[in-house]
């Protein structure tokens, strides 16, 4: 189950996430489940695999803002690092940043 001590076990910063929150822990779980489903992860992947780096930094850009605003650090890291060589629209293998980001994403998923 998804609670404030699961999720600093995880390594989220929670202290600053709540704080984000006005101090609401259960609005902060809330959104933490949204950020789990978000569809984003998918149109990643896609568009990269299509080499659309354009849609693809689109999606990574919006999913490291709100990644950093819950303060999800174990999966804001890989997201953060393939947001910034697709803002240079670099051609390279995304895979190992993506798998590092679904096994980031399983890990968060298994709390529920």
């Amino acid at each position: 189950m998804l609670t404030v001590d699961t999720l600093r076990e995880y390594g989220a910063d929670t202290d600053d996430a709540i704080e984000r929150c006005m101090g609401k822990e259960d609005f902060y779980i809330m959104l933490v489940g949204k950020a789990i489903d978000d569809g984003r992860f998918r149109t990643l992947r896609d568009a990269i695999e299509s080499k659309d780096y354009e849609a693809a930094f689109e999606a990574a850009h919006m999913l490291k803002g709100m990644l950093s605003n819950l303060a999800l650090r174990p999966l804001e890291e890989p997201v953060k690092e393939i947001t910034e060589l697709l803002r240079n629209r670099t051609d390279t293998d995304y895979n190992s940043l993506l798998d590092a980001i679904d096994a980031q994403r399983a890990r968060l998923e298994a709390l529920r």
